[in-house]
């Protein structure tokens, strides 16, 4: 596909390199000639120096022959009108970033009235993502599949935990829980396990369950399943916004600390069961005043990803529970997963996620349709939910008869309110949300076949 992405800041960088990795066409645009030079030059795609919201230079970008253009600069007005002069211009699929919440509840109407493809907001994903994580604290990361009949859970298997030193055909059989182990991480290397995979201390685990069955598999294996009850969360900004509208009916109370007296005043007035207190983050004593030692999560939300870590790793020190840590780069990855630090959530990551899933449906087939797709483990496996066609190779044949290629596991089969951990005699039927472990980058539900 030939596709536009105009913003070359955080998220249009990781934009430009996950669709050019993915083998699309592509071109951005920004004023900034060096944050082009430095775009182009790292993924050696082509890029236009100028003002993306002027037909002229849509046109220099090629905008009558793309089948797609995404606006994620850091104003929403403009991606609005870029995307609106796309419309006029080249009659192409449009996608805008919008992160202020003021237009957060306008966004069915941009989409309607616009004709845009995808209304993205980063900071609502971001604070969605940590209210998942928030409500079930064993968890580093949780993924929905199937509108929310299935999970992809990750978890860290503790130094003392009963998991260690056991295979995953030994869990399956001693604790009778209907879930699927679907990947382990151990250190730098990444395994999509088998029935013989032996876990370690440290090891990352991903599964897949419905909510109810992961519940029973975590209280079996001593994890912690139910909600915290309070959480104190450092900066004030627009994540913190939307994480206080989520929960707000939750029964987590929030406890936020700002240093901006404005943002303390908007938070006030408009989230009143959120108590906020003016003053520094990064200021310790403070954070242990006002009960860091004993919350049940801090979450980290400042605007350096190096205020964020160091917040956290002292949050750890002083014996809080669950970490969550806001990162904005992902340059050291390896780095900071030597930290511990529990559940890291970056904005710009999930805004990639979404529009690759949107990318990715654009292509397929008449044979199934992409509806959710999630990097288990970035760069190296992916977890893909497909609605299945009447025309699929995979429907009607039990999984034991099918030839699937390496490194790819069928993880889960939804068939309307029922969610099926699939086994040898299972068979697809039209119609089944079907989620798929894979190292491959899948487009299609046919291409897991050999």
């Amino acid at each position: 596909m030939k596709i536009i992405i105009i913003g070359c800041g955080r998220v249009g960088r990781t934009l430009a390199g996950k669709l050019n990795d993915d083998g699309n066409e592509v071109t951005v645009i920004d004023m900034s000639a060096e944050k082009v030079a430095r775009v182009t030059n790292r993924y050696d795609i082509m890029g236009v120096v100028g003002n993306g919201a002027t037909h002229t230079v849509q046109r220099e970008a090629g905008v009558d022959t793309a089948d797609l253009l995404i606006a994620v600069t850091d104003s929403d007005e403009l991606n609005l009108l870029c995307c609106l002069i796309a419309k006029k211009e080249g009659h192409c699929q449009t996608i805008a970033r919008v992160k202020n919440p003021e237009y957060s509840e306008e966004a069915p109407y941009f989409k309607d009235e616009l004709g845009l493809a995808m209304v993205i907001n980063p900071e609502y994903a971001a604070a969605e993502e940590i209210a998942r994580v928030l409500r079930f604290p064993s968890a580093l990361k949780i993924e929905p599949f199937a509108k929310g009949k299935v999970e992809l859970i990750k978890f860290r298997v503790h130094k003392d935990g009963q998991l260690v030193g056991m295979s995953v055909k030994d869990v399956v059989m001693k604790y009778r829980v209907d879930i699927l182990v679907c990947t382990v991480e151990r250190g730098e290397e990444a395994y999509i396990a088998n029935g013989d995979f032996v876990f370690a201390e440290k090891d990352i685990v991903s599964i897949v369950a419905s909510p109810k069955k992961a519940n029973e598999f975590f209280t079996k294996i001593n994890y912690k399943g139910h909600s915290i009850k309070n959480a104190l969360v450092a900066g004030g900004g627009v994540i913190t916004h939307y994480l206080c509208r989520i929960l707000e009916r939750s029964g987590i109370s929030l406890k936020v600390v700002e240093k901006d007296l404005k943002i303390c005043e908007d938070l006030c007035a408009q989230w009143e069961k959120t108590d906020v207190i003016h003053g520094d983050p990064s200021d310790h004593d403070l954070l242990l005043e006002e009960g860091l030692a004993k919350a049940g999560a801090f979450v980290a939300l400042a605007d350096l990803d190096e205020e964020n870590i160091l917040l956290s790793v002292f949050a750890k020190g002083a014996g809080c529970g669950k970490l969550v840590t806001k990162i904005n780069r992902t340059d050291y990855d390896n780095v900071i997963s030597q930290l511990d630090l529990d559940t890291t959530v970056c904005p710009r990551t999930l805004t990639a996620d979404y529009i690759l899933r949107y990318v990715r449906a654009m292509k397929s087939t008449v044979g199934s349709n992409m509806e959710t797709l999630y990097n288990i483990i970035p760069g190296k496996v992916e977890a893909s939910e497909f609605i299945v066609g009447e025309n699929s190779p995979i429907v009607g044949k039990p999984l034991s008869q099918l030839r699937f290629k390496k490194d790819v596991l069928i993880a889960s089969i939804t068939r309307g309110d029922e969610v099926i951990i699939p086994r040898g005699q299972d068979v697809i039927q039209s119609g089944d949300a079907v989620v798929i472990v894979s190292r491959l980058a899948l487009h299609d539900v046919a291409e897991v076949l050999r």
